[in-house]
Parts: C-alpha cells; sequence; structure tokens
C-alpha cells in the first residue's frame, strides 16, 4: 500500500480563528468555555459551552450562499480553506482529489429552528434550504463544490469519533490507489437550546455554570461532565511520492489506526474497546509505544478512568505522556478527533506538549502523566491520537515524523 502524509492543516475553534492562534491558546492553557450567549439559556440547567466568537462566515462565502448551510457547513468550509491554502498547492488533478468529511450530529440548530417554524407557522413557512443545510454530508459536498474535488466524497457520522474515522477512511482511500490526495474534515456546532438540553438530560455535561473556566477538567478527580464546544479541523493528506516530488510541506506520516466497536452499551463506554482500536494502531505501526497521546479524555467520570486503564494495558510498562486539551476549547464532538490531530500534529512541529488544565485534584483511579497545567517541551516523533463515541464506536490514528 502507498504511504500517507499530512501537508497541510487548518482548525477553528472556541479558543482561536485559525490554527495558529488556537495552538498557541491551547498550548497556554487558555480556555474558551463561557456562558451561552447564542440563545436563551433560561430554564437549562446547563449554560455554559465553548462556544466561538467572531467569526464571520461571508469572509468564506458568497452571502447568498450562508443561509444555505448550516453552521457547522461554514465552521468546516473555513477550516478547509486554512488546510488547503496551508498544502501549498500550485496545481493539483482534480479528478484524484477527494473529501472525507465527519460531523456527529450536524445541523441540529437547523432542525430546531425549522420544527419551530412548523409548530408556530406551518409547513408552508419551512425553508427551502433547510435539509439541505442540516445533512451532515452537505459539508463534503460543499467543499467538493469550492474546490472542484472531483474525487471520492464520502462521509463518516460516528459520533465523537467520526472525525477520527475520516481521517483514517481518507488514508485509506490514498493507500488503495483509490485518490492522491484527500481532505479530511470534521466539524461540529450543535449548541443551542435541543443540543445542550439533550446531553444535560443525559447527565452527560457538567453543571459547574458558576465557573466555566474550570468546568471542563479531564482526568481530575472531580470531574462532573464534559463540556460541549464547536469547532473544525481540517487535514490535507496526500501520497508520499507525490508529496515529495512536488515539494511540499510534510508534516507527518499516518503509519497506523485502529477501529473497533465496544458492542456493549448506546452510551456506556468499555475499557476493551478503546484497547483494542489502540492494540491495532499499535500493530500496523509496527511500535509498541508512542512518544505523547492526545486523549479522548472527556471529563466524565466513565470515560477518563477506562480510557486510563486502556492505555495502561495496550502499552504496559512503556506508557507515553498524555493528555486531553478538551478543557481549553470543550468537546467538539464529531469534530473533536480532527481537532486534537491537528493540535497533536502541531505539538509534534513545534515540540512542545499541550497541558491537561484544571487538574488540581489527582484520582487515584486516574494515575498516568497527563502533563497537567502548565505546557511540556518534548520532541515528539509518534504520537497517538483517540477518539471514542456513543454507540461503543472507537478510533486511534498514530502519526510519525519524517
Amino acid at each position: 500500500m502507498r504511504r500517507v502524509v499530512v501537508t497541510g492543516i487548518g482548525m477553528i475553534n472556541s479558543v482561536g480563528l485559525d490554527k495558529e492562534s488556537s495552538f498557541k491558546a491551547i498550548i497556554k492553557g487558555e480556555c474558551g468555555i463561557k456562558s451561552i450567549s447564542s440563545f436563551d439559556t433560561t430554564g437549562h440547567s446547563v449554560t455554559i459551552a465553548g462556544e466561538i466568537e467572531g467569526f464571520d462566515p461571508s469572509l468564506i462565502m458568497d452571502g447568498k450562499e450562508i443561509k444555505k448551510a448550516d453552521r457547522f457547513i461554514h465552521l468546516g468550509l473555513h477550516a478547509a480553506k486554512e488546510a488547503i491554502g496551508d498544502a501549498g498547492f500550485d496545481s493539483f488533478n482534480h479528478e484524484r482529489f477527494g473529501v472525507s468529511s465527519a460531523s456527529g450530529i450536524g445541523g441540529l440548530p437547523a432542525i430546531e429552528r425549522n420544527s419551530i417554524i412548523l409548530n408556530e407557522r406551518g409547513p408552508r413557512r419551512i425553508s427551502p434550504f433547510f435539509i439541505p443545510s442540516a445533512l451532515i454530508n452537505m459539508l463534503g459536498g460543499m467543499v467538493s463544490i469550492e474546490y472542484k474535488l472531483y474525487g471520492p466524497n464520502i462521509s463518516s457520522v460516528t459520533a465523537c469519533a467520526a472525525s477520527t474515522h475520516a481521517i483514517i477512511e481518507a488514508a485509506k482511500t490514498i493507500m488503495v490507489g483509490s485518490a492522491d490526495k484527500m481532505l479530511a474534515i470534521g466539524s461540529e456546532s450543535t449548541i443551542c437550546g435541543v443540543g445542550v438540553g439533550g446531553f444535560a438530560a443525559m447527565k452527560a455535561l457538567s453543571t459547574r455554570n458558576d465557573d466555566p473556566k474550570s468546568a471542563s477538567r479531564p482526568f481530575d478527580k472531580d470531574r462532573d461532565g464534559f463540556v460541549m464546544g464547536e469547532g473544525a479541523a481540517a487535514l490535507v493528506l496526500e501520497d508520499y511520492e507525490d508529496a515529495v516530488k512536488r515539494g511540499a510541506n510534510i508534516y507527518a506520516e499516518i503509519i497506523g489506526f485502529g477501529e473497533s466497536a465496544d458492542a456493549f452499551h448506546i452510551t456506556a463506554p468499555t475499557q476493551e474497546g478503546p484497547l483494542r482500536a489502540m492494540r491495532a494502531a499499535l500493530n500496523m505501526a509496527k511500535v509498541d509505544s508512542v512518544d505523547y497521546i492526545n486523549a479522548h479524555g472527556t471529563s466524565t467520570p466513565v470515560n477518563d478512568k477506562n480510557e486510563t486503564i486502556a492505555v495502561k494495558l495496550a502499552f504496559g510498562d512503556k506508557i507515553p505522556l498524555i493528555s486531553s486539551t478538551k478543557g481549553q476549547v470543550g468537546h467538539c464532538l464529531g469534530a473533536a478527533g480532527a481537532i486534537e490531530a491537528v493540535i497533536s500534529l502541531m505539538a509534534m512541529r513545534d515540540g512542545v506538549i499541550p497541558p491537561t488544565i484544571n487538574y488540581t485534584t489527582p484520582d487515584p483511579e486516574c494515575d498516568l502523566d497527563y502533563v497537567p497545567n502548565f505546557a511540556r517541551d518534548k520532541k515528539l516523533n509518534l504520537i497517538m491520537s483517540n477518539s471514542f463515541g456513543f454507540g461503543g464506536t472507537n478510533g486511534s490514528i498514530i502519526f510519525k515524523r519524517i
């Protein structure tokens, strides 16, 4: 199979509107979580989230097109533009360039808005753009239209593992020769009444409404749930020979990945599913450890404990440093994997591990080195990024410095 490398990246989240400002803030331990301003939270038990402020979709879309797409598509197009620009193409074969997109829920705000319109004003007032604006695969569709990418156009909809799976699917597509280049992109924007209310009803969210900056606290003993975030990230993947031939800047090579199912419960995670994904990635990469793991690390009581145990079982006496960046940006659901992959690649580029912020009280059941509160300088040659989702779906991917 062909070798696959990453040659372009882009990112937007609650601490930055581009990859460089985002990464700088994440390394500093800055937090983008605050009281929700995008809708009236009266009556909600959870009133905090990692919202993006200052984003103007008119900078990347024509005004007439904005209303045809929900916010997750706007954010995704923004990240895609940065990644394509970062890849530095003079030209490329449009027939051999595809898209692998992902979102966990997609256009939930559009669904909410049009449901209200249906109930209050009747079916004739529903927007003709409602359905295409909400469809998850429309993210890939609109990106392919924007850049005339005529290759494979596929989508992953696997909850919080979605964009890690999108990266894996993009890599597979190149490895088997179905494309020479792929844009892997994940995006999510579900901070709306029904989104926040739905996750709160499951008791999945932190209720630290009075202290939003400290609400997401991965691996800390006093964690009480995740905090919703919104954002997007994109990665340009290329055949290694093509990238070298055109003199591309190569961030890393994808040398291993693993996918698994818990086959256990619709929402409760296991230790065995993540363990199988990590072991599969290590086996494919032909390595027994890595330098750093960007953890799924949601700040929920069960996930963080289970991931810690799975890491111990996967790595034995060669446990790497591990951190979660969800304390800074919140849990971006289906976009989390792509965002965390970009963070990992930038950590490798700059030789610095992002911190796990809000780590104040050690948990006896979470007893690894999570790089607490402050970034740590370290040369990184091998990095793993983990993503696990509702439905018991798991993904792990390993990047290697070239």
